[in-house]
């Protein structure tokens, strides 16, 4: 059973053909967080305002 699922997923990947890299996505996924770090960080000291 496993061996089958195993077979279709390698054969869903090879006819997938990414259009961008692994390599390439985990760099864009590591700026969005950064992105979103320093979104964050700008409104630190929001509440003290009022």
């Amino acid at each position: 059973m496993l061996h089958t699922a195993v077979l279709a997923a390698e054969e869903a990947v090879e006819h997938s053909g990414f259009v961008i890299s692994p390599v390439l996505l985990g760099v864009l996924a590591f700026g969005g967080f950064v992105v979103a770090l320093l979104a964050t960080y700008a409104f630190r000291n929001a509440n003290n305002k009022h």
